[in-house]
């Protein structure tokens, strides 16, 4: 067996390290993709020890954005991306434009040729995919009107970086700054028929490439690939259900980048959206979580390893200005051009933080910019050092964003009483102010019951409560499952019940049991957690998959856990015994058994 496996070498030394370096940061109060990038530092050419394959570690990279794109498409629609694009195409050129300007002046002031301070500002206007959809999964915003707008305006922005790659080699070519191959497509047809298609031609060409794509995806792919994946559901075959949903999302990316030119990333995303319209879209996100995960990780190890430590002595200056540009420049621009569309400023918040980083495409545009010769290799430092510090930093912009957002809606509500207008015209001007899409206020349910999570089995548990008119509410994440709730007069909270302030919106102090009915054994021992630190005689009852679960969440405090597969068995035990030892009658209703409401208070824990 040979000795020398760089492929090897680079997965275990950087998922070892980022899990150990991971765990610290956590421990630190830190998110663990701080670790992660410290992980790739370590394992980079500029620190001793241990250098993993840089030409394989992107790589490994690029199947996680791969897969992390996909798995946002099984929760998008083609609806919602039309929702938004009266928003998100608008605001992210403007935006782009903005940031590059930015980027042109700050070259311009360190010398630099005008291709090579343009090809700095595109680097520093495109925010990472990464890291944009970990910071609106941590906070379960992609689901949100937030959510939709952001991932619209990054798919604009993938766009706008795909056309950008084709012309910056083209334009250097014509502007003598450079050597590059032309568009591949625009080329053949010159050499066929002698024209000179130009750079107006190579546009051309580019956008019906990309309109093609999205075409047969929407035409022949909304068929295709839910019939393909209902086939291989029907052979009952779990392995090869999961070897089919990776298979569509890495071979529909890469067909698209190698025959039309579309980035990676948007050919798994568009991937993803069609086969949202299958009902196996759930199954799917679940089957491809796990590698999704992993991939990821490894991105932010492979920025970490592009990170040289000393460009923070020998460059402050010039990082400070490239920071201040993709953290406050593009945050500030995003959140003003939000504004302007009329949004509500928890919105315009979350899209200023989003975007308030950089990352994949701003790596690429700047090794095309050094090898075309436009972009000096002190830009591509910046580029780099300003990427690894804005990925840092942007957990803290989200976090000031939400520290801030109450104070200004403070300061507005006192604006609107302060003004000394008639009634008449406050309470104008209040019906003209946008309302909160997102904005959530305390139950005045006392008494009741809490449920946590929508799905298969809390909707059954919800019903149930209903039936009994037990007084309960939903704390839920998803605006489809919170909107057919609202429809069905029962009460909701949006917001993932992990965070304190979901659990007191909902009046945990005042409830008398709270049913957590999400898959996730993580999530649901921090909620049993903080349930009972603040009441400690409600009733908590939570479901797992394993023993193991079970006694871990009953050792966080919860009352009552039920384990799904021992519960099936004991039904096909009692059922098979009413047959076979003549017990009671077994009764096959369609309607579930309801949970009468009683007055007595809970039972006291031992």
């Amino acid at each position: 067996m040979p000795h020398d496996t760089p492929l090897i070498s680079t997965i275990v030394g950087g998922l070892v390290l980022a899990f150990i370096f991971g765990a610290f940061a956590h421990r630190l109060r830190m998110p663990p993709l701080v670790g992660y990038l410290i992980a790739g530092v370590l394992v980079g050419p500029h620190t001793p020890g241990y250098v993993a394959d840089q030409n394989l570690a992107p790589e490994l990279a690029e199947i996680g954005v791969i897969l992390l794109m996909f798995g946002v498409g099984l929760h998008f629609s083609l609806k919602d991306l039309l929702s938004v694009r009266g928003i998100a195409v608008p605001g992210a050129i403007v935006q782009i434009a903005f940031a590059t300007l930015l980027g042109w002046g700050l070259g311009a002031f360190m010398g630099w040729s005008t291709g090579g301070s343009l090809v700095f500002g595109l680097a520093l206007s495109v925010a990472s995919t990464v890291v944009l959809l970990k910071a609106l999964q941590e906070r379960r915003l992609v689901e949100t009107e937030r959510g939709r707008i952001a991932v619209g305006w990054l798919i604009v922005e993938d766009l706008a970086m795909v056309l950008a790659l084709v012309l910056i080699p083209a334009a250097a070519s014509i502007g003598g700054e450079g050597h590059a191959p032309v568009e591949p497509l625009s080329a053949g047809l010159s050499r066929l028929f002698g024209l000179d298609l130009g750079i107006g031609g190579m546009i051309a060409m580019t956008l019906v490439k990309v309109a093609l794509f999205v075409a047969l995806m929407l035409v022949f792919g909304r068929k295709l690939i839910p019939w393909t994946m209902h086939r291989i559901a029907h052979t009952g075959s779990r392995e090869l259900f999961r070897l089919g949903v990776l298979a569509i999302a890495l071979g529909v990316a890469f067909g698209a980048a190698k025959l039309f030119g579309v980035s990676l990333a948007l050919g798994a995303f568009f991937a993803g959206m069609v086969l949202a319209e299958s009902e196996l879209s759930h199954r799917a996100a679940q089957e491809s979580l796990p590698l999704r995960d992993a991939f990821a990780v490894l991105f932010f190890v492979s920025v970490g390893m592009l990170f040289d430590p000393n460009i923070l002595i020998d460059k402050p200056l010039p990082i400070l200005a490239t920071i201040f540009i993709i953290v406050i420049g593009k945050s500030v621009a995003a959140l003003l051009i939000v504004l302007a569309f009329k949004k509500p400023l928890g919105t315009a918040l979350t899209i200023s933080a989003s975007l308030g980083q950089i990352g994949e495409f701003s790596f690429i545009l700047a090794a095309l910019g050094v090898e075309l010769g436009l972009l000096p290799e002190e830009g591509r430092d910046l580029i780099l050092a300003g990427a690894i510090i804005s990925i840092i930093l942007n957990p803290l912009l989200f976090f000031l964003c939400d520290r801030m957002r109450p104070l200004l809606d403070g300061a507005k509500r006192e604006d609107v009483v302060a003004d000394p207008a008639p009634a008449a015209d406050a309470i104008a001007a209040q019906e003209e102010m946008p309302p909160e899409d997102d904005e959530v206020h305390p139950t005045a349910l006392s008494g009741h019951s809490i449920l946590v999570g929508y799905g298969r089995v809390g909707s059954i548990v919800g019903q149930n409560l209903k039936s009994s008119a037990t007084p309960f509410l939903v704390i839920e994440d998803s605006d489809k499952r919170l909107g057919e709730l609202k429809a069905q007069g029962i009460e909701t909270l949006s917001g993932n019940a992990v965070m304190r302030e979901t659990l007191d919106l909902a009046n945990l102090s005042g409830a008398r049991s709270i049913a957590i009915a999400i898959p996730n054994a993580f999530e649901a021992c921090r909620i049993i957690e903080q349930a009972r630190s603040v009441n400690p005689s409600i009733l908590i009852v939570a479901r797992a998959h394993s023993d193991a679960e079970v006694d871990e969440l009953k050792q966080y405090g919860a009352d009552t856990v039920i384990m799904g597969e021992r519960e099936i068995a004991l039904g096909m035990v009692d059922r098979l015994a009413q047959v076979h030892h003549e017990s009671v009658p077994y009764e096959d209703g369609h309607e579930p058994d309801t949970i009468m409401p009683t007055d007595d208070p809970p039972p006291e824990r031992e």
